[in-house]
């Protein structure tokens, strides 16, 4: 039990079948000081519990990413595993990986490295009462398999929106996929809790229109005013607006520096029915990494920064989630004005 009298293990139990741990793997529980204990112990536990093998690696917290660490999904990892190759073989030996470190290892190549050997991740770092409303379920992969299936067969995805915004996406060669909360096949990676259809466009042409219904992460914040964003070959090329998103959004490309910083990266739909699209209001900014905002049903979640299948490499990594658009791939809605469908 935690402090607030929730049962960890037995929702560590029920996450690690959906997983497929069986008593014949290794697993590693990864962790850092500022961890959450309480996430560490019940893994251990969980683990412990189904008669797989267990052990846990502490490492030293830090980042190369000049961002503060406080759970934003935006950071390549530890640099005590990305500078540590006794570590990075250990992680590539082991079945099944609990990343239980502040920012997991999304936007690292070293991930992609482990995944390589057969390793499945799973990161969690959101707060106890959002992993339990979130908890997936086995017809979550059928759903996003799903989805992935129409983006790999389309042409073009379109966004459109009452504010304004109309975005055409290529889905040419954009490697459609998803996230459905947990991992059941060697070399994949997945994030407790996330039920998303997402790709890659390699180019978008359009206008995104922001209001204060949308989320803007890893800031974990509400738009305020209105933002209008034109698009031209896969960059933001201009920020209108009044209020301080229109600002902030300025200054952060502005002092990243980064030649990648405005192009946008992937862009899907959330499917994950539970979701609150407003807990982002609800929990200190470094309770959570909002994976709620990310993946409420029907919103637009879009993203600028890094893109893998075009070699950029960021840390400028923003995520947008947007209410009430209208999202098609070719002639197929898939959300009809924020309804998942």
């Amino acid at each position: 039990m935690n402090k607030a009298g929730m049962d960890l293990v037995g929702l560590f139990v029920k996450e690690f079948r959906l997983c497929k741990l069986n008593s014949s793997e290794n697993v590693v529980i990864l962790s850092e000081p500022e961890s959450r204990e309480s996430y560490v112990d019940a893994a251990y536990a969980a683990v412990r519990s189904m008669d797989a093998e267990v052990a846990i690696f502490t490492v030293p917290a830090g980042s190369p990413s000049p961002e503060p660490t406080t759970h934003t999904g935006s950071g390549p990892g530890l640099e005590a595993v990305l500078n540590n190759h006794v570590i990075q073989n250990a992680l590539k030996q082991a079945d099944f990986i609990v990343d239980l470190t502040r920012e997991g290892f999304i936007h690292a190549p070293v991930q992609d490295e482990i995944l390589g050997a057969g390793t499945r991740i799973l990161f969690i770092c959101d707060a106890p009462d959002v992993l339990a409303r979130n908890l997936p379920s086995a017809e979550d992969s059928d759903r996003v398999a799903s989805a992935a299936g129409l983006l790999e067969s389309g042409q073009k995805m379109t966004i459109q929106s009452p504010a304004g915004t109309h975005l055409v996406a290529s889905l040419e060669d954009a490697h459609p996929g998803g996230q459905k909360g947990f991992v059941d096949q060697p070399g994949t990676w997945d994030h407790w809790p996330s039920t998303m259809a997402m790709c890659w466009p390699k180019t978008s042409e359009g206008e995104i229109v922001l209001t204060p219904t949308d989320v803007l992460l890893p800031f974990k914040q509400y738009i305020s005013g209105e933002v209008s964003l034109t698009v031209k070959d896969g960059a933001i090329t201009d920020i209108e607006g009044s209020g301080d998103t229109a600002r902030i959004l300025e200054q952060f490309f502005e002092d990243n520096d980064d030649p990648w910083a405005r192009y946008l990266s992937h862009m899907g739909w959330g499917m994950m029915h539970t979701a609150n699209w407003y807990s982002v209001a609800l929990y200190s900014r470094g309770e959570i990494m909002g994976m709620e905002a990310r993946a409420f049903p029907g919103n637009f979640l879009w993203s600028t920064g890094p893109h893998p299948f075009l070699d950029r490499e960021s840390y400028a990594h923003l995520d947008i989630a947007m209410r009430g658009c209208t999202i098609s791939v070719d002639n197929n809605t898939v959300v009809d004005s924020g309804r998942l469908l």
